[in-house]
């Protein structure tokens, strides 16, 4: 029977709900299909930082090295500044294992009502690869005269061949695997004078070695307005560090609720572990409360399995949750019931198990 050692790091808010209620899932789906988790929780995060002024303890980053993979709620708290809880625990993951592809699935569920007018499931199925680890979230810069009149910032976003042409090779090879293969960049060369040329550049020495795969580029201001107009023009979007930021928030809104959104920082090339968070916040306000949604973490810790090489359990889950909300009877707040997140959570279990084995999608 295969094993995995799972680093958990639930971190704050409403991580410390819905990370137990994915891990029952979890381990429920491995039941059904022959595989263990060994879970080893790191309590980091701002309460952590509270008492000590760091978000991780001991020896850090470099205690999860030997875990097989990350699992990851949420960062960030009130009384903490968010740069000091975004550098001090998430980004630093990303960069110690190189995780340069941040991967966003975007779906929208039968069962789920999105904002936009006339549309259906068909028309909401794109992912957003965003690059991870260089770009406009850099440490480069710095602040001079603070506190004065003169005072001056500096911030410089870095951008390499080597980092744009990998994130971009990813995203063509994705795409490849979807039924209409089909790449989107998103850029602002028409303002940012040298790194969106530069990822313009790239992007088209790159499609040229995918000559199966349909390319388009937007800017990211008319992209984002697309999104919302036409989202079934897009398939595999590719995006620079903050660009697939923004992006990857705006798509689950369409999506009906940010609380579903899967995510994954992953280290192709599986040198280092890869880490697996869902798209959501920490959400203090309803923290404590037990009513946040945990389909998100749920769908990430599917991403999780498939990365692993456990595909079909993976499949098993999405198949869960895509029975589960069409039911529409188990409904977190977030999606206008009245369920708690330990409701959802046994739910979905109970799907699985009726459920059993289930193909992987091909």
């Amino acid at each position: 029977m295969a094993s995995y050692r799972i680093a958990v790091i639930p971190g704050d808010g409403i991580g410390r709900e819905v990370v137990p209620a994915a891990i029952h899932v979890l381990e429920a789906v491995g039941r059904v299909h022959g595989f263990t988790c060994e879970w080893t929780q790191f309590d980091w995060g701002c309460e952590l930082y509270a008492r000590t002024g760091r978000m991780m303890s001991g020896g850090g980053v470099e205690e999860l090295r030997g875990f097989d993979a990350v699992f990851l709620g949420s960062v960030g708290f009130p009384g903490v500044a968010d740069h000091l809880s975004l550098w001090g625990l998430l980004i630093p993951i990303r960069r110690t294992f190189d995780q340069y592809v941040n991967l966003r699935p975007v779906r929208l569920l039968p069962g789920l009502r999105t904002p936009l007018a006339n549309r259906g499931p068909r028309d909401v199925d794109f992912v957003v690869v965003r690059e991870n680890t260089e770009g406009e979230y850099s440490e480069v810069g710095g602040r001079l005269y603070r506190g004065t009149a003169n005072e001056l910032v500096i911030q410089q976003a870095i951008f390499t061949r080597r980092g744009v042409d990998r994130v971009m090779r990813y995203a063509f090879e994705l795409a490849r695997t979807r039924s209409v293969p089909h790449v989107t960049s998103a850029t602002k060369s028409n303002g940012i004078i040298h790194s969106m040329p530069f990822w313009d550049e790239r992007f088209a020495a790159i499609a040229a070695e995918y000559p199966d795969v349909r390319t388009d580029q937007y800017h990211i201001d008319i992209l984002a307005a697309h999104l919302v107009q036409h989202p079934d023009w897009f398939d595999v979007i590719v995006a620079s560090n903050l660009f697939g930021d923004i992006l990857s928030d705006i798509g689950p809104a369409l999506a009906g609720s940010i609380g579903l959104a899967p995510g994954a920082n992953i280290n192709p090339e599986r040198i280092h572990p890869s880490m697996f968070e869902p798209v959501h916040g920490s959400a203090p306000d309803i923290a404590g409360q037990g009513i946040a949604n945990p389909i998100g973490q749920i769908w990430t810790g599917a991403m999780m399995l498939d990365h692993l090489g456990e595909s079909t359990a993976a499949a098993c889950i999405v198949t869960g949750i895509e029975a589960h909300v069409d039911a529409g009877q188990v409904l977190t707040r977030d999606l206008g019931g009245t369920a708690t997140t330990e409701d959802v959570a046994r739910e979905i279990v109970a799907r699985i198990e009726q459920t059993g084995v289930i193909e992987p999608p091909h």
